[in-house]
């Protein structure tokens, strides 16, 4: 979970002036990105070139739909020639799933790291693992609910995700991050669930009451999740 409370920052420039687009996609811009640009705190960026990478926390999520996600990933292509951009935007509900889109779009890992003075650090290192995994082979899930809660009582975020091979046993997984406000620190834990019913069922009752603790990950799943990726897995398509 990313910071709550506007602070100063410096604003992200997308470095777009002078650049033009067809209608469509500058009005998505300027609808899903542009529009907040003041607002966006960035918690990561890569920049190859002309292509650019953010992982941002988007402030003004907070007075949005309830539970709406509060990260945006941002993958920017600039044509210098053309004087053109295109670009994509997913709305995500963790910085790791942002992280894991990128990488799944040519980001190198090691080179969209989050900054660290940015939001509560991990307060262990099961968070940390869980989130390097996550960002690096989230592929192999996809996202099916996911709410955001910044009450400041209980700032959590839970997200289910679904397994893309049919066949995974488990095949869905709860997330489960939580800010410590006391001591400024957050962790991330999973569970395993054999239906989404199940697995949405525990969120509610984690999002309204005391939720029994998460069903342990079956070791399969997790073997499965670390296996190695084939040749050109996460490489970018053509457009």
């Amino acid at each position: 979970m990313s910071p709550t409370e506007p602070a100063p920052i410096d604003q992200v420039d997308f470095e777009v002036d002078g650049l033009d687009a067809d209608d469509e996609t500058y009005r998505d811009f300027f609808r899903t990105v542009a529009v907040h640009e003041d607002m966006l705190v960035p918690l990561a960026e890569h920049h190859d070139g002309p292509h650019s990478y953010y992982v941002l926390f988007d402030r003004t999520a907070t007075w949005g739909h309830p539970g709406m996600p509060q990260v945006l990933a941002v993958d920017l292509q600039r044509d210098r020639e053309k004087r053109t951009f295109e670009f994509e935007q997913a709305r995500l509900p963790l910085p790791a799933m942002a992280q894991s889109w990128l990488i799944h779009r040519g980001c190198p890992p090691d080179a969209i790291g989050l900054d660290p003075e940015l939001g509560p650090p991990p307060a262990d290192e099961a968070t940390r693992a869980l989130e390097r995994r996550l960002a690096e082979d989230g592929g192999h899930y996809a996202r099916g609910y996911s709410y955001t809660s910044d009450d400041p009582d209980d700032m959590v975020i839970v997200v289910v995700l679904r397994a893309r091979d049919a066949q995974a046993p488990g095949p869905f997984r709860v997330l489960v991050e939580e800010v410590d406000t006391e001591r400024w620190t957050h962790t991330l834990r999973e569970g395993g669930f054999d239906t989404a019913g199940e697995a949405r069922q525990w969120c509610e009752t984690r999002l309204t009451g005391e939720a029994g603790p998460l069903p342990p990950v079956r070791p399969a799943d997790v073997a499965k999740a670390s296996a190695p990726r084939p040749p050109g897995h996460g490489r970018r398509r053509s457009r």
